[in-house]
């Protein structure tokens, strides 16, 4: 559970609850309810979990589960024993998804053909050292099969260096150029552009809750932590497609 998520928990458990059961059956739909007590929320951002009188409340790619009742929240995955089926994951795989979506491609700085067999998009640090390591491998990557879509997530935040870099990247003439000689440690000069993605890229990581790089999301929505090598990749993608 990322930060954020966390001190939502906090201050839910904090607030007192509201309305009664006279005013829950008057609206005839909990979700009402439950919306006066998650800030920001709408009714139907609710959507009911398997478990009957549950609801389930996603923040980003991130889950809670909470009672009708609005007196219990629970963070945590839920699993179909029947089937061995992590439901709250299968959930966070369309979140992830989601999230990408709406994120179009001239927005990112991507290494690979277009009609790539699988395609991968990795939040990057330029400093990060399996950042670079994974960059270092682009030739290999791409003769695979393997697309890559960059999106910046300078861990330290704004106003470090790898955050100047990324945005140095972002609005230098050639940006794959800039970026390979960037992940190499060479200076590319200092140019800024009005108009960067930096800051919505990295928000966006956030909001599915990655905490290091590089972080690998797939065309199925699965989050690889760390540098994972380009034969063991196309393993991996080839037996989950």
């Amino acid at each position: 559970m990322t930060k954020g998520l966390f001190a939502l928990v906090v201050a839910l458990l904090t607030l007192p609850l509201e309305g009664s059961a006279q005013s829950r059956a008057a609206t005839g739909d909990p979700r009402v309810e439950l919306a006066k007590r998650f800030p920001d929320s709408r009714p139907d951002e609710f959507r009911a979990s398997p478990v009957p009188g549950v609801f389930e409340y996603a923040r980003g790619a991130d889950i809670l589960y909470v009672s009708a009742d609005g007196k219990f929240v629970l963070a945590g995955d839920l699993y179909d024993v029947t089937n061995d089926d992590n439901l709250s994951e299968r959930r966070r795989r369309e979140l992830r998804l989601a999230i990408l979506s709406k994120v179009p491609e001239n927005q990112m700085v991507i290494f690979g053909p277009r009609t790539a067999r699988h395609t991968i998009t990795v939040f990057t640090d330029i400093d990060c050292v399996y950042c670079r390591k994974l960059h270092s491998e682009m030739a290999r990557y791409n003769q695979l099969g393997i697309r890559v879509r960059y999106l910046f997530y300078p861990r330290e935040g704004p106003d470090s260096k790898s955050w100047d870099k990324a945005v140095a990247v972002w609005c230098s003439s050639n940006r794959n150029d800039a970026m390979t000689r960037a992940k190499k440690g060479e200076k590319i000069g200092s140019p800024k552009c009005a108009s960067n993605p930096v800051a919505k890229d990295y928000e966006l990581g956030q909001d599915i809750g990655f905490r290091g790089t590089p972080a690998i999301v797939t065309a199925d929505g699965d989050v690889l932590s760390g540098y994972v090598p380009p034969d063991m990749l196309i393993k991996r993608l080839e037996n989950n497609g």
